[in-house]
C-alpha cells in the first residue's frame, strides 16, 4: 500500500492489508478527533520524503505525524516494533472493517452498526499485554 500525508512531503509504504480496526480510546479519540481507523501493518513499514515527528505516547508507544501539514502518520508499539497506520492514509485501499477496541470508552454520540469483534480495553490489555 501506498500513502502520502496531506502536504504530500511524506510518503508511506506498507504490507497490503484488507482490514482495518476502530480504537474508540480517549487517546486515540483525543489524537484524531474521533475514533481512529487503524491498520496493523507490523514493522516493515516505510517512510519517505519529510522526516516524522514523533513523541512518547505512553511507556510503550510513539505516535508520529508530519511535520509541515500535522497528518497523523503512526501509532509505533516500541516492544514489538508495530506500526499501526491511519486507514485515511491509503486513499485507494479497500478496507473492512474487523473489530473495535476499546469499546468500553466509546462516548455515547456515535454508533456504528457494523457486526465486528468488540473488546473492552481491559480485554485489550489481558490479549497484548507482554507475559
Amino acid at each position: 500500500m501506498k500513502g502520502t500525508c496531506l502536504c504530500g512531503s511524506i510518503q508511506v509504504t506498507a504490507p497490503d492489508h484488507e482490514h482495518v480496526s476502530i480504537c474508540h480510546c480517549s487517546l486515540c479519540r483525543r489524537w484524531s478527533g474521533g475514533p481512529m481507523f487503524a491498520v496493523h501493518c507490523g514493522d516493515p513499514v516505510q517512510f519517505s520524503g519529510a522526516e516524522p515527528v514523533a513523541y512518547r505516547s505512553s511507556e510503550w508507544a510513539e505516535r508520529g505525524f508530519c511535520a509541515t501539514c500535522g497528518t497523523h502518520l503512526f501509532y509505533h508499539l516500541l516492544p514489538s516494533n508495530e506500526y499501526i497506520l491511519p486507514a485515511g492514509l491509503f486513499q485507494d485501499q479497500a478496507f473492512q472493517l474487523a473489530s473495535e477496541i476499546f469499546i468500553d470508552e466509546k462516548p455515547d454520540y456515535y454508533e456504528l452498526n457494523n457486526q465486528t469483534e468488540k473488546m473492552t480495553g481491559k480485554q485489550v490489555f489481558e490479549q497484548f499485554a507482554p507475559d
